[in-house]
């Protein structure tokens, strides 16, 4: 691990080896040490010296911190917490399960001698326990495949009958079926089981009295996730009472003038294995003497005391909080409670750190520590990075995520920086040493950056820099591709002002400047003029039902409240999400090794070439992959984009480190055209590939399902058949979805069940809004493959009355060149009828029918002969619409479109120009039949998005079409008809940030937006008609300049317009300067850029370097420090016709970032 190869240079420093040296005589030792790099050091030492390690800081939250960046550094595997108890005896708060079972596996694995590393808190260790010697804390242990009692470990279990009796003794309860850690069921031979200690619950299936199998299980189905051979149950209970024990609290309580009557009861309650809730005030009568966590340390550990006043004082705080509670809650307390003078830390070997500040000459060692200091700006970083190689230090930089550190690789080696790239080594081939003057790049996340000069050690990582990654641009997503368009005439929202109809875009002089703005109309025929340059702040109204919203009243508080409660309700959302997102990321998935020579020839077999987003989204599924949290990705793409090579390499890279996948599909053709691919792509590897489905006869689902048991299948593929009960994988790794809107509610409830423990990769051309909105927010993890195959071209649409004489002329064109075509007739009653008029319309056709209706036979045999070229037109339901891929079909024609969703139809225009062909898609509909408002709406967004890559547009109008109401819950439909759906999903966005980094009482009214940068230039600021004639054009290019937060982004929009249109007026060029002054002002932190009294104001920023300070100071410039703010002349600045002034101060602006 990383962490190994720095304890070399650690060691290398004087005061460091001097430290190190104590400890190893046996020696207590001190040393003076800031925070932040406690954890680091404690890693080091244990790194170097593996031993019992008992860490002790003050407060539960430090010591969950502590815990986690331990983690980073030694891996989870080694690190146990010892957790604060806040449940009494007789009081309101009910026993944390999981806190219980997890302090008696961190004793356990203390008395053992175990090399781990313990955390706890002060105030944790208040707590009395049982006795050492009466030994409570020993698991119930199962083993596969040994008997009962020879498997149990140290807690001797008789029987299968023996084992459900031992659950109760050690405190848990048999509910009849899971309801939570701490509970179990009985079922035949079976026994299913929640562990306090484990995220997730167990299936241990007995033969006689022997353990056959142990499975962990989704609670809700029973489901195998995966088997494992052995599993340690930690009891819920600091105390096993014997005999001897019970007897010596019957003395003491055996006269009823003098005891306690709640406590008498209790005892007769524990005589007869009933645990009630007062049983814990028993235990200073069980024992005479009781424990802390002190006495479980063995004479070899190490106990670790981090600042070891603040100990004491957290204790007091503790009991002092204690003391202030009612009396009815804390009756039995005192006894349970180690007094803070008395705390035991362990009386062996101690190692102290303490704050710098505070220590005087009583320390070993003084480590000074400084800060990274590379936030803001990448030259930051780089200047950094070339000062710390030439003075030889051991540099490490972190960046977990795949395509951030191939940039920042690239971008180190344009800058002369040598780098080691370390990313994919295994833990056992990282070097025992690192190389000094050079930056070594690791994947291994760094959860804080640190320099520490007299160890010559620098760690970066990437969350350090905050921003500073931004040095190549991967393509971004268009704000105006996730989020709905509006033209003059549609009811917008302002998010400082409110819904408001848009009226159109006017024109107006300012100061003697020209600039264009929109003109909002609100209730009472009030209006608002809007410069385009905060269309960031107006967003298209979609509400729950897709109606007509009442309009806001200007300077009212009406606005205000609605904002106040849909501010309100996407807080309470934002946690809800991050629960999930938050019990997600606690379960430690499976990390992948790096790839294998067979995965890296298994892509070179694929025959096309990767674009650009389809090589970015599996270098994101393989870092997902790589990493200890579950994936839990979307790949969104349209059809025909790639979805579906992105889920074979992820599946065959999970088949090379032995586990199982699941390719869950939403109809039985679609399941069986992907276990066609999968087993041709896989098979010369050594890849099993099965599916189940109705075209497999009965015995060879059972084969399957045999071989996938028993881990000799390794690719699974079928339809939500394989969410029943009967399909146990031995070792499942990943679960690939396509299509996940198909699936219906329940099916939904088992995948959200399955996402918590497991990898799960998502394919969807058109997301559901849940599945759409969860990645935009980001809680859900989402790549967009948005550029289409080199030689694709866009499906020409034809929308229209049902014509017999279009249609006769669509087949006999298609069949002129040898092609096929799909005829879709959703009436499988009537479909007879479809296939008369296609014979009318081309008598000479070979017609086959297709629907879900035939028999697999059947069904079977028209598909074969259409993929073979015996079958001209394939009349078919809508089952052809999930997958079928047939090259040779490029005309696709459906009678009654009208019946047909968006998404549908969208999906079915896919199933066509998957080639190099023209392709033509026909959505006809009756004549003199009236569409409803809904139909004319689907039918006319078919026609409008034509172009490749339209899949998140086609989501986004089919939400607007059908209303947002659904989106997120009945419960929130008010709070989005108040303000809409993009604001809402703004907000929501925020506060899911703000909740996730845990400041979520310090969000304000608004979203921040680019708009809140003031950009006062006086010039003509606009994109004249004349330029870009059409209204909706230019109202979308102020949109996503409004959004663009780099200059390379609004340069990117400025050639999109100067190649469609030509070069650009004066105006619009001072437009775009405009706007590249805005995004340079938002990377750099400056709020303002105005110009006051003829001189140029910039603040707030950082006092400019001395290269420029001089020419400043001889223009009478000056920086004020107190406002940071700078000052120039304008005189300062050289200016023409030609080169305007608003263009002179973009370039100095510029200059102020470069330097």
């Amino acid at each position: 691990m990383l962490i190994d190869a720095l304890t070399y240079p650690l060691n290398a420093c004087k005061d460091v080896h001097t430290f190190w040296g104590k400890l190893d005589s046996g020696a207590d030792a001190t040393m003076g040490l800031a925070a932040s790099v406690r954890p680091f050091f404690t890693a080091a030492r244990f790194a170097r010296t593996p031993q019992p390690t008992l860490v002790i800081v003050a407060g539960e939250e430090s010591a969950a911190d502590f815990a986690r960046t331990l983690s980073a550094y030694v891996g989870d595997n080694r690190v146990l917490r010892f957790f604060e108890r806040k449940d009494y005896p007789t009081a309101s708060t009910p026993v944390d399960v999981h806190a219980v079972a997890c302090r008696l596996q961190a004793l356990h694995a203390l008395v053992e001698s175990r090399e781990c590393i313990v955390v706890a808190s002060s105030r944790a260790l208040m707590r009395l326990m049982g006795p050492v010697r009466s030994r409570f804390y020993l698991p119930l242990t199962f083993t596969a495949g040994m008997d009962v009692q020879s498997g149990s470990g140290e807690r001797t279990i008789a029987s299968f009958e023996a084992a459900t009796e031992e659950l109760v003794a050690c405190g848990y309860l048999n509910t009849g079926e899971l309801s939570g850690p701490g509970t179990f069921c009985v079922g035949g031979g079976t026994i299913d089981v929640w562990p306090g200690n484990l995220s997730y619950p167990v299936r241990i299936d007995f033969f006689g009295d022997e353990v056959d199998e142990i499975r962990r299980i989704v609670p809700a189905t029973g489901q195998t996730i995966a088997r494992i051979d052995k599993v340690d149950i930690y009891p819920l209970r600091e105390y096993m009472p014997d005999r001897a024990a019970l007897d010596r609290a019957r003395r003491i309580l055996f006269d009823p003038d003098t005891t306690d009557p709640v406590l008498r009861e209790s005892l007769e309650a524990l005589e007869g294995g009933v645990y009630n809730e007062a049983a814990d005030a028993l235990l200073p009568y069980l024992y005479a003497h009781l424990a802390t966590l002190g006495d479980f340390l063995p004479s070899d550990a190490l106990s670790v005391l981090v600042e070891p006043r603040s100990l004491i004082d957290d204790a007091l705080h503790a009991a002092e909080a204690l003391s202030s509670l009612p009396v009815e809650h804390t009756r039995f307390v005192e006894d349970l409670i180690c007094p803070p003078a008395k705390l035991d830390f362990g009386k062996n070997q101690r190692c102290t750190y303490q704050s710098i500040m505070r220590v005087a000459s009583s320390v070993d060692a003084e480590i000074p520590v400084k800060r990274t200091e590379v936030a803001g700006d990448p030259e930051k970083l780089f200047g950094r990075l070339i000062s710390l190689t030439q003075a030889d230090f051991t540099v490490v930089f972190s960046a977990p995520s795949y395509r951030a550190r191939e940039d920042m690789k690239l971008a180190f080696v344009e800058r002369g920086l040598s780098i080691v790239d370390l990313a994919n080594a295994d833990a056992d081939t990282v070097p025992a040493r690192l190389r000094r003057g050079v930056v070594n790049v690791v994947e291994a996340d760094i959860p804080l950056g640190l320099i520490i000069p007299k160890a010559k050690i620098a760690l970066i990582s990437l969350s350090d820099t905050q921003g500073a990654t931004a040095i190549r641009h991967h393509r971004r997503v268009d704000i105006t591709e996730i989020t709905f368009p509006f033209n003059p005439g549609d009811y917008v929202v302002h998010a400082a002002h409110g819904i408001a109809f848009f009226r159109d875009v006017v024109r107006q002089e300012v100061g003697g400047s020209l600039r264009d703005y929109l003109l909002l109309e609100y209730a009472e025929g009030d209006k608002l003029y809007v410069p385009v340059e905060q269309l960031d702040r107006v967003t298209r109204y979609v509400g729950p039902e897709g109606s007509s919203p009442r309009l806001t009243r200007l300077n009212t508080s009406d606005w205000s409240r609605a904002m106040g409660r849909a501010r309100k309700a996407s807080k309470k959302l934002a946690f809800d999400l991050v629960d999930v997102y938050t019990r997600r990321s606690a379960v430690s998935g499976f990390q992948y090794s790096a790839d294998t020579p067979w995965m890296r020839q298994m892509e070179e077999d694929f025959p096309y070439q990767e674009t650009p987003d389809q090589l970015a989204a599996i270098a994101d599924v393989k870092a997902d992959m790589r990493s200890a949290r579950p994936m839990d990705r979307l790949i969104c793409g349209d059809v025909g984009f790639g979805k579906t090579e992105v889920a074979l390499r992820a599946a065959f890279k999970a088949t090379q480190d032995g586990k199982q996948v699941m390719v869950l599909c939403p109809t039985t053709i679609l399941a069986q055209q992907h276990y066609t691919t999968f087993k041709d792509r896989f098979e010369e590897y050594g890849v099993t590939v099965e599916v189940l489905s109705r075209f497999r006869s009965s015995s060879e689902q059972a084969a399957a399902l045999s071989g996938f048991a028993q881990g000799t299948v390794d690719v699974l593929v079928g339809t939500h058949r394989l969410l029943s009960r009967d399909v146990n994988p031995h070792d499942l790794g990943l679960v690939i979805i396509d299509e996940e809107q198909r699936f219906g509610v329940g099916h939904k409830e088992q995948l959200k069940n399955l996402r918590e423990s497991i990898d799960v990769l998502t394919l969807s051309a058109t997301p559901i809004p849940r599945t759409m909105q969860m990645s935009l927010s980001g809680v859900r993890d989402m790549s967009l493959i948005m550029t289409p195959p080199d030689d694709r071209k866009p499906i020409k649409v034809h929308v229209g009355e049902w014509d017999p004489d279009v249609v006769s002329d669509a087949i006999r064109r298609e069949l002129a060149r040898n092609g096929q075509v799909y005829y879709v007739s959703n009436r499988v009653r009537t479909i007879d009828d479809a296939v008369a008029r296609v014979g009318q319309a081309a008598g000479e056709a070979r017609i086959g029918v297709a629907h879900g209706q035939m028999s697999k036979e059947q069904l079977e045999q028209v598909m074969e002969e259409f993929a073979a070229g015996e079958i001209d037109v394939l009349v078919a339901t809508t089952i052809i619409e999930s997958g079928i891929d047939n090259p040779h079909t490029n005309t696709l024609i459906i009678e009654d479109s009208q019946r047909l969703g968006l998404a549908q139809m969208y999906q079915l225009k896919g199933r066509v120009g998957r080639s190099s062909l023209q392709a033509y898609a026909y959505f006809m509909f009756p004549e003199n039949v009236p569409l409803t408002e809904e139909a004319t709406a689907r039918l006319e967004a078919v026609g409008e998005y034509q172009e490749l890559g339209s899949g998140m547009k086609v989501a986004m109008r089919d939400l607007e079409i059908r209303g947002a109401g659904s989106m997120l819950g009945a419960e929130q439909s008010g709070n989005m008809s108040a303000v809409g759906f993009d604001l809402f999903a703004q907000m929501l966005t925020e506060a899911v940030r703000a909740t996730r980094e845990g400041r979520a009482d310090t969000l304000h009214d608004l979203p921040p937006a680019l708009s809140d940068i003031t950009v006062n230039v006086p010039d003509h600021t606009y994109i004249p008609e004349e330029y870009v004639p059409d209204a909706d054009a230019r109202v979308l290019a102020y949109r996503r300049v409004a959004s663009a937060d780099t200059p390379e982004v609004v340069d990117g929009i400025a050639d999109e317009l100067c190649a469609r249109y030509g070069a650009a007026p004066r105006a619009a060029q001072n437009f775009f300067a405009k706007a590249r002054i805005k995004a340079r002002a938002h990377q750099m932190g400056v709020t303002a850029v105005s110009i006051v009294a003829g001189k140029l104001n910039i603040e707030p920023i950082a006092q400019p370097p001395a290269s420029l300070g001089t020419d400043i100071r001889r223009a009478r410039g000056r920086y004020i420090v107190q406002s940071k703010k700078l000052q120039i002349p304008l005189t300062y600045f050289s200016y023409d016709d030609e080169h305007p002034l608003i263009e002179a101060i973009d370039a100095f602006i510029a200059t102020l970032r470069a330097n």
